[in-house]
């Protein structure tokens, strides 16, 4: 089956409203957006809902939405993260086209606009640490104070501020600060810090530059160089507005951008953190970036949640503008009506049990015909082999059935999906009284799953031909945390030790294994699967993308 196209996003929200209303007043003729993403390491899914919002607004209203790397701290930044963030954006469906651009696009001009503001009064060097700058700073309560360099004339000023850009200073010596107002009731006006020196090797600019923009300098800048008409923010750079248009303001700017802010995205049993994801992968909790308890794009692409999936996921929680937790269930939802309408349908066995059919002819197989999507006849069918030694889920058998168990115990009939009717009549064991075999017997009349007599079971099980399944490894993953709302200062805490079960002798369909799609299949009665990179022709791994229902909210006592 092949996969959705992707649609505009369509719906009211109050950052469409405002768009719709500049059009409508001719404040501007064409909608500019951009998607503005650090290289410091892989998008997740919360980066998602900005992707999906800025790049549906350009597509709704016939404008264009610009991918600009924040390039400004090379300390951090790598080229895998760069290479990661454009793959994650055209796997969501969306393309910059030719607008792709970065902040260090833009070092050459932001400095001149930097002398500019030492020139006319509005900015200064200052020769404090880090450490004191922060404690003179004030709080939410009490003003700042002046920096003691704060009243240099623009002569030493702009002396020292070339000085620092020709690398005469080590890193932390000196920073460039806005003259704004130290007793501000915000404190991102309490003359904050424009540029810092840092000797670090750029992967863009090399070792041009030893002084880099602070990203509240460069990011209004850029908007405006590139002719943003909606510069649309995540509810933290609320209290960062003023100082974005105070530099709007004072700069020579040839356009001025607005800023809107929206509500970032929470889910529950997550956590977002850029800091957190980065410390996961470091410290070995996960395997990588893109391992798939990660709520990174990468992880969800490797675990086999389609984009289509994301994005209907995104449209349905909306925009809004008070930040707010959403339901982890939310997103399985939406993964599994996706997956529902597009995987096709195999049979694996994930913890065999073998079964013998005693009265089926030694060395004889046939080959049964199986549906391969029960909503789209389009999809065909397959042909699946049946013998006399078979594997059934290890769950699906009780040798002392609890009086509601309706699949196969001793004496009990049950219907093999588009095979027989058999019944258990022996149960082997060995030396340490663990069931390894059933004995059974088959009814030929049943042939496709229907008694000729009218009699009824009241079980389906799936199963595969011993000589004919393919072995595989399934990895099992589950949330990464116990806690549906996990600490971010104490993660560790909550991790789920259980977060991934590995199943090294499951067994599955021939068709499964000839496939070399890297699409979804659900595995009837057990989930959504799709191939692991990892995956090999003599060592198949399949990932759980989801399971058919939520289990793992009630195993650890939440709700989900």
């Amino acid at each position: 089956m092949t996969a959705e196209p992707v649609t505009t996003e369509t719906g009211r929200d109050f950052i469409r409203d405002v768009i719709q209303a500049d059009l409508d007043s001719k404040k501007h003729s064409r909608i500019v957006t951009r998607f503005p993403p650090e290289p410091n390491g892989y998008l997740h899914i919360g980066h998602a809902k900005s992707i999906a919002l800025n790049f549906g607004i350009a597509q709704e209203f016939s404008g264009r939405c610009h991918l600009r790397f924040d390039d400004t701290n090379p300390t951090k930044e790598e080229q895998e993260y760069i290479d990661s963030i454009q793959a994650d954006v055209r796997w969501l469906g969306y393309d910059w086209g030719s607008d792709l651009f970065y902040a260090s696009d833009y070092f050459d001009r932001l400095y001149e606009w930097a002398e500019g503001l030492i020139k006319t009064g509005h900015a200064y060097v200052d020769d404090q640490s880090p450490t004191e700058i922060r404690t003179r700073r004030g709080t939410l309560t009490e003003p700042g104070q002046n920096s003691p360099f704060r009243d240099r004339s623009v002569e030493e000023n702009l002396d020292l501020f070339r000085r620092m850009k020709a690398g005469e200073f080590p890193n932390g010596a000196r920073v460039l600060r806005a003259k704004i107002d130290m007793a501000s009731g915000n404190i991102n006006l309490r003359d904050p810090v424009l540029y810092r020196i840092l000797h670090a090797h750029h992967p863009r600019t090399g070792t041009k530059w030893s002084i880099y923009p602070s990203y509240d300098y460069a990011h209004g800048q850029s908007d405006a160089i590139e002719g943003i008409t909606h510069s649309i923010c995540t509810l933290e750079f609320e209290d960062h507005r003023p100082l974005y248009e105070w530099l709007l303001d004072k700069l020579p700017v040839p356009s001025k951008p607005h800023q809107y802010e929206f509500a970032r995205l929470n889910l529950t049993y997550t956590l977002l953190s850029k800091r957190v994801l980065t410390m996961l992968v470091r410290d070995g909790h996960v395997a990588s970036w893109d391992d798939p308890r990660m709520p990174t794009i990468a992880g969800l692409k490797r675990r086999g949640v389609p984009p289509a999936a994301v994005r209907e996921f995104v449209k349905r929680i909306g925009v809004a503008k008070a930040n707010s937790v959403v339901d982890v269930g939310m997103l399985e939802f939406s993964i599994r009506e996706c997956l529902n309408r597009t995987a096709l349908r195999r049979m694996a066995v994930l913890r065999p049990l073998k079964v013998v059919i005693e009265n089926y002819p030694e060395g004889q197989s046939e080959q049964l015909e199986a549906i391969n999507h029960p909503d789209d006849p389009a999809a065909g069918t397959r042909r699946i082999a049946f013998g006399r030694e078979l594997y059934i889920e290890r769950d699906d058998f009780m040798e002392n059935p609890p009086k509601k168990f309706f699949r196969l115990s001793p004496g009990t009939e049950v219907r093999l999906r588009y095979a027989y009717f058999i019944k258990c009549h022996d149960v082997i064991k060995n030396a340490a009284g663990e069931v390894v075999e059933l004995r059974c017997t088959y009814d030929p009349a049943t042939k496709g799953g229907n008694a000729p007599d009218g009699r009824k079971v009241k079980a389906t099980m799936h199963w595969l031909s011993a000589a004919h399944s393919k072995p595989a490894e399934i990895r099992i993953y589950n949330q990464l945390f116990v806690n549906p709302t996990p600490d971010a200062a104490n993660f560790v805490a909550d991790l789920n030790p259980q977060s991934l079960e590995i199943l090294a002798d499951a067994r599955i369909e021939p068709a499964i294994a000839e496939s070399n799609s890297s699409e979804p299949v659900q595995f009837e009665r057990q989930g959504y699967f799709v191939r692991d990179k990892d995956s090999t022709p003599d060592h198949l791994v399949f990932n759980r993308t989801i399971g058919l229902r939520d289990t793992f909210a009630k195993e650890v006592g939440g709700k989900n």
